[in-house]
């Protein structure tokens, strides 16, 4: 097949997989860039192409011919911004003209959340690269307010009455795919991608209660009980860093903003908590 102009990145993920579901069923060919091909999802006019982001080689073959690029961030990893600024400067140097970022809210070098430094810099890498741009900065996912609930039907962290508008991974995809579809309508623009609405921590414990029936509730921590609740899993001080400042960030106020962008881009709005429970 003739080699697509369309790349996509992280197919075998949530995100990834879904743009490229929603590129397939609008009949249009694509590069599917994975670390492994054999995970890959089959799809109509697809060609597949193993690279990982801080290999500058492999992402050179994979992108070959490719003009417009979605870039799913990386999984978390103390190299992380490395592989996306080697991913970057792969991109630029394979003839990519127009790349798509999955970002954060309130990326900023000093943000709260520790892991939306890393996206800022990433930013910033692309902007420098002379590559047309549009970034999608979004919220936390709404998909993961559920999986915040431990065993003991118990949300814990310091998060305080802070409130969030997190967004739902379709949504996600769903902007993503209507981007790469129309890229000269969106190229150097941010778009901020948020739920409809913003709620506590202890708001949500309510809604998981009322909409599954499991008792659910909200136990504000101090810092040192944060860090302390967490060694159970012994994580590197970076991660311990990330998963408090989750709660923190929410704490401060920095992901209560609402935004439009969703429904401006996808004519529809985006999914509730109780929508996506329901």
């Amino acid at each position: 097949m003739t080699t697509p102009t369309i790349a996509v990145t992280g197919a075998t993920g949530n995100i990834g997989g879904a743009v490229a579901r929603g590129l397939a069923g609008a009949g249009i060919a694509q590069t599917l860039v994975v670390r492994d091909a054999g995970r890959a999802p089959r799809l109509e006019q697809a060609r597949v192409a193993e690279a990982v982001y801080g290999d500058r080689e492999a992402t050179l073959r994979a992108l070959a011919g490719c003009r417009l690029l979605l870039m799913v961030s990386a999984a978390e990893a103390p190299d992380r911004l490395a592989q996306h600024e080697a991913f970057v400067d792969a991109a630029a140097e394979a003839g990519v003209e127009h790349i798509v970022y999955t970002s954060f809210v309130g990326a900023a070098p000093d943000a709260i959340f520790t892991l939306a430094r890393d996206h800022w810099a990433t930013e910033q890498r692309i902007r420098d690269s002379g590559m047309a741009f549009t970034i999608l900065r979004d919220s936390f996912y709404l998909d993961f307010v559920p999986e915040l609930v431990g065993d003991d039907g118990v949300i814990r962290g310091p998060a305080g009455d802070g409130r969030m508008a997190a967004v739902a991974r379709a949504d996600v995809a769903a902007v993503a795919t209507a981007v790469l579809q129309d890229p000269k309508a969106s190229a150097g623009q941010t778009y901020d991608l948020t739920g409809p609405a913003a709620f506590s921590l202890a708001e949500a414990a309510d809604t998981i209660t009322r909409l599954t029936g499991r008792t659910v509730t909200f136990h504000d921590e101090t810092l040192d009980e944060a860090y302390e609740s967490r060694q159970r899993w012994n994580p590197e001080p970076w991660q311990a860093d990330a998963w408090v400042s989750t709660y923190t960030s929410i704490a401060s106020g920095e992901l209560e903003r609402v935004s439009p962008d969703v429904e401006r881009i996808t004519g529809r709005p985006p999914l509730s908590l109780e929508q996506l429970l329901g």
